[in-house]
């Protein structure tokens, strides 16, 4: 991949708002070539979906979120690949990872109360034939995400240039 293309990336890795002519002016591109390369990372499925990253504590939504630890047995002939196929389906699984250490995959969900994620630990991921241990943590607060902090002054801390 090109550094044209890989600047755009740290730009929308940033703040995914950010208009195409601002990401023209920071790249010194036309709007055309960042458009142009915005669209070929899109279909290439580079750039899969643009996200905010939101306080839900700000808000009225209630939700219980937890990081469940999964040890399984790999599928023959397929790996990890065919067990996390089948546990990502899953509506409340909002991430999942393969990991190395001492269990498998880390499986990021979410639900409306803690009856609800209850439910899908006991009876839609446990219960799988592949699944052979699980260990769950609720997420009690949260300080900082995908690189934005959640606490405290968050104003920029960058020093003005000028020229």
């Amino acid at each position: 991949m090109d550094s044209f293309k890989m600047q755009i990336l740290g730009i929308l890795n940033e703040d995914c708002r950010t208009p195409l002519e601002t990401i023209a002016v920071m790249t010194g591109k036309s709007l055309q070539e960042v458009a142009a390369a915005m669209d070929e990372m899109e279909e290439e499925k580079v750039i899969l979906h643009y996200l905010p990253v939101i306080n839900w504590e700000k808000t009225d939504r209630e939700r219980v979120e937890a990081m469940i630890e999964v040890s399984v047995t790999p599928q023959r002939d397929m790996g990890f690949d065919a067990v996390a196929r089948r546990i990502y389906q899953f509506d409340e699984v909002k991430s999942l990872y393969l990991m190395s250490g001492s269990y498998d995959l880390l499986v990021q969900v979410e639900a409306a109360n803690l009856k609800q994620l209850a439910f899908f630990v006991s009876e839609k991921l446990s219960p799988l034939d592949t699944v052979t241990g699980t260990r769950s943590s609720f997420v009690l607060k949260r300080y900082k995400q995908d690189g934005v902090i959640f606490v405290g002054d968050n104003t920029d801390q960058r020093m003005a240039v000028s020229p």
